[in-house]
C-alpha cells in the first residue's frame, strides 16, 4: 500500500513558519516565541515529511541540533552573530563540509571520503551563525557527466523531484537546494552554477535564485566544473531573503541588504527586453504561450510603476542563438570542461578517500566497473542512457586549455560581453538598469549568454504554467553588478506580490526526467 506523505507544514512551538522570512524567523527567535533548535526540529520533522518523496535532501546533519543549541547558548549570554543567527540552511551536494556528512557531488564513490575543510562560504555561513540541516541532492557530478541523462538523478539520493507537480522536472543540477527551500525543508540553501544551475531550477521551482559574477563568491572547497564560470549561488523564498544570505558570502564583503526596496524604485529606471532569439523565440513558442501572456502582462505593470522597457538587441545572437532558440546542452564538451586538472586538485585534498578516485580517469573506471548503479556503460542505467559520454570527451582532451580552448573561451566571452550584454545594456547613449528576460520560455537562451559571460542574473517567480509547474521574470547586469540586480528585483517582486506555493501533484510519480539529445539507440536499460 502506498502511503501518501503529509504535507502540512509542522507547527514550530504552536507558531505557522511557513513562507516565513528570515527577518520574520529572527524576530520569533528573538521574542523567544521559539529557539533555533526548535525551528531546526521543525524543518527537520518537514523534511522527513516529504523526503521520501521529493529526494531533495541527501544527508541530513547528525549535528544540526547540537549546532542550533549552541546558537541557542549565545543568544542567552546576549551574543547574537547576525541576521543569520540560528537560521536553517542546506548546501549543494559538490560543496565541501568537514563534519560527519559526505561531501559526494552525489556519487556513490566517494562515499567515505572526508574534505581537509569546510568550503569557504560554508565557513563563511557559520561564522554567522546559521544552522547546516544536511546535503542537498543534484543530478549527479552537476549534469557534466553525460549529453543526455534524468535531470535531478544522483545514485546517492535518487531522482529528485519539483514539488509543485513531481512528475515534471525540477530543473538543475542543483534541483534539490532548490526544491528543499521551495517546499520549506530550510530558511535557504547554497547551490552552484557552470551554465544555468542556479537560475534554472530556482525557476522551475517558484523560488528566487541569485547567480552572481563569477569570482564574487568563493569557489574553494567547492568540487569544480570550470574554473571560468563555475559560481556558487544562493536560493532564498524572497529577494530578501537571498540577499542577506549572498551579503554574508560576499568576498569583499559588499553592503547588499540597504539595496532591497519596494516597487517605487521602479520609477524612472531603464530596461532593455533582448527581442531577437530571446522574446522572439517565447512569442513564437506556442507551448510557452502562457508564460510569454504572462510575462508581458508583468512588463506592463512595471511600466506602470514608472520604468521605461525597451526593446534592445544582443548583436552577437544571431551568430550564438540557433534559429530555433533551442539551449545547446552540448555547450560544456565544446569549450572542454570538466577539466581534469581541476579535478585531480579536489580529489587529491581528501584526506580519506576509500574507493581511491584520484583523476577522471578513476571517476570513469569507477563508473564502467559499477555500471548498474552508476551508469558508466551507455544503455545500462535508465538515469544515463549514454553513459558518461561528456566524461570521455572531456578525459580525451586531457583537461589541457591548449590554443583551441583558449580561442572557444575568448570567442564566448566577446559573443557574450561586448557584442552580447554588455552591447545590448548601452542603449541611446546611457546604460541600462537590467535586461529582463524569460528564463524558460526563450528556451533557457537568456541564461546560457550569462553563463558564458560570466555576469550576473537574478530570478523572480511570478506564476505557474499550466502544467503547475513555475516560471518567473530574470535580470541580468554586466560583471559586479548585482546590487542593482538585487534593487530591481525586489521592486519587481513587490509589483508581482509573491510566489506561488507548491500544490504536491502527481506525488507518486516516478519517471525520469530526460533532458539532452536523445541517442538515436539507448540500448537496453536496467
Amino acid at each position: 500500500m502506498i502511503t501518501t506523505p503529509d504535507t502540512r507544514m509542522p507547527l514550530c512551538k504552536g507558531v505557522d513558519i511557513e513562507e516565513a522570512s528570515i527577518a520574520r524567523l529572527q524576530r520569533w527567535l528573538q521574542d523567544a516565541r521559539f529557539t533555533a533548535t526548535d525551528l531546526a526540529e521543525c524543518y527537520l520533522e518537514r523534511t522527513r515529511r516529504l523526503n521520501s518523496v521529493l529526494k531533495a535532501v541527501i544527508e541530513l546533519n547528525p549535528d544540526a541540533l547540537d549546532i542550533a543549541r549552541a546558537r541557542d547558548a549565545e543568544r542567552g549570554r546576549g551574543f547574537i552573530r547576525g541576521p543569520l543567527h540560528g537560521i536553517p540552511f542546506l548546501v549543494k551536494d559538490n560543496i565541501a563540509t568537514k563534519d560527519k556528512m559526505q561531501t559526494t557531488a552525489g556519487s556513490s564513490m566517494l562515499i567515505g571520503a572526508k574534505v581537509p575543510e569546510d568550503a569557504q562560504v560554508v565557513k563563511m555561513l557559520r561564522e554567522a551563525g546559521a544552522v547546516l540541516l544536511g546535503h542537498a541532492n543534484m543530478s549527479e557530478w552537476a549534469s557534466m557527466r553525460a549529453t543526455y541523462y534524468s535531470e535531478a538523478y544522483s545514485s546517492r539520493g535518487g531522482q529528485g523531484r519539483n514539488p509543485y507537480n513531481l512528475a515534471e522536472n525540477p530543473g538543475g543540477s542543483s534541483s534539490g537546494p532548490a526544491g528543499a527551500v521551495a517546499s520549506n525543508m530550510c530558511a535557504f540553501s547554497l547551490g552552484t552554477e557552470t551554465d544555468s544551475s542556479v537560475i534554472l531550477p530556482a525557476d522551475r521551482n517558484g523560488v528566487v535564485g541569485i547567480k552572481p559574477t563569477v569570482g564574487l563568491t568563493s569557489r574553494e572547497g567547492v568540487i569544480p566544473e570550470s574554473h571560468n564560470l563555475d559560481t556558487v549561488g544562493v536560493f532564498g523564498r524572497t529577494v530578501s531573503d537571498a540577499t542577506v544570505v549572498f551579503e554574508a558570502i560576499c568576498q569583499p564583503p559588499r553592503e547588499l541588504v540597504s539595496q532591497v526596496v519596494g516597487q517605487g524604485a521602479l520609477k524612472n529606471a531603464r530596461f532593455g527586453m533582448p527581442w531577437k532569439r530571446i522574446w522572439e523565440k517565447a512569442s513564437w513558442d506556442s507551448s510557452a504561450k502562457t508564460q510569454y501572456q504572462a510575462l508581458q502582462a508583468l512588463i506592463g505593470r512595471i511600466r506602470a510603476a514608472g520604468a521605461e522597457v525597451i526593446n534592445v538587441e544582443i548583436p552577437s545572437a544571431e551568430e550564438v542563438v540557433p534559429i530555433d532558440g533551442g539551449w545547446d546542452w552540448d555547450y560544456p564538451s565544446k569549450i572542454g570542461h570538466p577539466e581534469q586538472s581541476e579535478f585531480t586538485v579536489y580529489l587529491a585534498g581528501l584526506i580519506v578517500n576509500p574507493n581511491n578516485i584520484r583523476s577522471l580517469e578513476d571517476i570513469t573506471q569507477y563508473n564502467i566497473e559499477h555500471t548498474d548503479k552508476e551508469g558508466g556503460v551507455p544503455g545500462t542505467h535508465p538515469a544515463w542512457p549514454t553513459g558518461q559520454d561528456s566524461f570521455d570527451k572531456s578525459q580525451a582532451s586531457k583537461g589541457i586549455e591548449d590554443e583551441t580552448y583558449k580561442s572557444a573561451l575568448n570567442y564566448i566571452h566577446r559573443k557574450a560581453r561586448d557584442e552580447g550584454i554588455d552591447a545590448a545594456l548601452k542603449y541611446d547613449g546611457k546604460p541600462l538598469d537590467g535586461l529582463l528576460v524569460p528564463v524558460q520560455a526563450d528556451g533557457g537562451v537568456a541564461m546560457q549568454i550569462a553563463a558564458q559571460a560570466g555576469y550576473p542574473m537574478i530570478t523572480i517567480p511570478v506564476d505557474v504554467e499550466n502544467d503547475g509547474v513555475p516560471f518567473g521574470l530574470a535580470i541580468i547586469q554586466t560583471a559586479f553588478k548585482d546590487d542593482k540586480l538585487i534593487k530591481y528585483g525586489a521592486a519587481i517582486e513587490a509589483v508581482v506580490g509573491g510566489r506561488p506555493r507548491p500544490h504536491f501533484r502527481n506525488i507518486h510519480a516516478d519517471n525520469w526526467n530526460y533532458v539532452g539529445v536523445p541517442p538515436e539507440e539507448a540500448g537496453p536499460t536496467a
